[in-house]
């Protein structure tokens, strides 16, 4: 669960305290002599915000350190690490290797065949012999005119390694967001424990305090009771942050390795959120939508290769050959023939070619309607994601002020219960525990809005290339 709370039960249970001794009738009055000293003065030694501890996982904070240093080494390591962006580039690879292949059908190609064994030829009755002929044979050729076909089909293999070059960058840019996004949710938990730490430190300074005063007067020690109680549930959602921490790390472990560096700074490093138009524009633009389109276009030129393949074919080919027996009726006898000419192939039927050619068209009009519907559907999620990280900042300020007024609140219902008893211990626990709370609202604001500043790079211009 991300968005940790403490209860505020405790302030609704310390107005029920107040209502209550309201009702109940008053003691009577001690002599002066006996009345019990005014609590020790703690708020000195309990307000500890500014204190900066070791976090979760042992590092203390750098000072100068710049958090996009961090992110870009850990984007890095990602992309090494990958074996889905390392699958993504050796199929990239294969697609241009088929280009090569495609490209030599119109080489010249040749062959050299061979054979030997026994060899016979029966003409006009006549049958004659020989124990042992070896034969050897060299063929050369070209085709010179196929309707095109070559073309096609290179075309193709070019627009789908093109689209194999794209889902590499699409691949890429998945990996620098996933890691991006992960180390925003590092950040926001580290923060979470820190706060609580700062909250469970109060606690536990407001009880000893009162285990001060409950030495010298007895009936206040239901104060102390619920002071414990803070306490522990502090703890409790210290505890929760901590897993939670760990919980980020071990996923961001997976993608970076085990080195990890610290999180500092990384609170304000995705402050400024895009323009709308820009960002629309950029969205047009990306990878996967122009993956979409050479897939598109890769469909067409198969279409117009397989409709080449049913107009004719000319070639030109030489071919030579020589033959050395012994043995037999023949006897000795060495022979050689060669030829040389044009070839031409007419198809006379091609319905499989006419079903084969409109499949394929089909199938490059439904990359097209594929093309349109994801970039519309970017092009939505754009402004959604934006209207979205544009209320999250907006809520962050909106909490950062009436965190300010609950700073203020905080500081004087400790006063007034330390010095001039105007306030109960109840009312001290419910303004912490709203305080804590609106801090931890605070943190998850900003960075709510910062991981939604990364997704808005990642549908436009990418996370990799804000880095670069």
């Amino acid at each position: 669960m991300r968005l940790l709370t403490i209860p505020l039960a405790v302030a609704l249970l310390g107005a029920a305290v107040l209502a209550s001794a309201q009702t109940r009738p008053a003691r009577p009055a001690a002599p002066p002599a006996a009345a019990p000293q005014p609590p020790p003065p703690v708020a000195g030694r309990c307000v500890d915000e500014d204190t900066v501890p070791a976090l979760a996982g042992g590092e203390a904070p750098v000072a100068g350190a710049d958090p996009r240093v961090a992110l870009v080494g850990m984007v890095r390591d990602a992309l090494a690490r990958s074996h889905t962006l390392g699958a993504s580039r050796l199929l990239a690879d294969a697609a241009r290797d088929e280009i090569e292949e495609a490209r030599a059908a119109k080489d010249v190609q040749a062959a050299l065949t061979g054979g030997m064994g026994p060899y016979g030829e029966r003409s006009g009755g006549i049958t004659q012999t020989q124990s042992l002929q070896a034969r050897a044979g060299l063929t050369i050729g070209q085709m010179l005119y196929d309707g095109g076909r070559s073309e096609r089909l290179t075309d193709w293999r070019t627009l789908l390694a093109e689209a194999a070059r794209l889902g590499t960058i699409t691949q890429q840019e998945q990996v620098a967001y996933n890691t991006v996004a992960l180390a925003l949710e590092r950040s926001r938990y580290r923060q979470h424990v820190l706060i609580y730490g700062q909250y469970v430190r109060k606690m536990a300074c407001l009880a000893d305090a009162l285990e001060t005063i409950v030495r010298s007067d007895r009936g206040r020690a239901s104060e102390l009771v619920q002071a414990k109680k803070s306490l522990q549930q502090a703890e409790l959602a210290q505890s929760q942050a901590q897993s939670q921490v760990r919980s980020a790390e071990i996923r961001l472990k997976r993608l970076v390795g085990d080195t990890l560096p610290g999180a500092e700074g990384l609170s304000t490093v995705l402050l400024q959120i895009p323009d709308l138009q820009q960002l629309q524009a950029e969205a047009e633009r990306a990878a996967d939508i122009a993956q979409l389109a050479a897939q598109s276009a890769a469909s067409a030129r198969l279409a117009e290769a397989i409709a080449a393949s049913a107009k004719p074919t000319v070639g030109w080919a030489l071919s030579a050959g020589a033959n050395a027996g012994r043995g037999g009726t023949l006897g000795p006898q060495n022979s050689g023939t060669y030829s040389l000419g044009l070839s031409i192939t007419i198809p006379l039927t091609h319905g499989a070619v006419n079903a084969a050619s409109s499949a394929a068209r089909k199938r490059a009009e439904a990359a097209l309607l594929q093309q349109a519907e994801a970039l519309e559907s970017r092009l939505s999620r754009v402004a959604d994601v934006h209207e979205q990280t544009t209320a999250s900042f907006d809520r962050a300020r909106r909490v950062g002020g009436v965190l300010r007024e609950s700073e203020q609140l905080r500081n004087f219902t400790l006063q007034q219960w330390q010095q001039l008893g105007r306030r109960s211990l109840f009312d001290v626990m419910g303004t912490e525990a709203e305080h804590y709370n609106l801090r931890v609202s605070y943190v998850n604001a900003l960075h709510d809005g910062q991981q939604l500043n990364a997704l808005l790079l990642s549908l436009g211009r990418g996370v990799g290339e804000w880095l670069r």
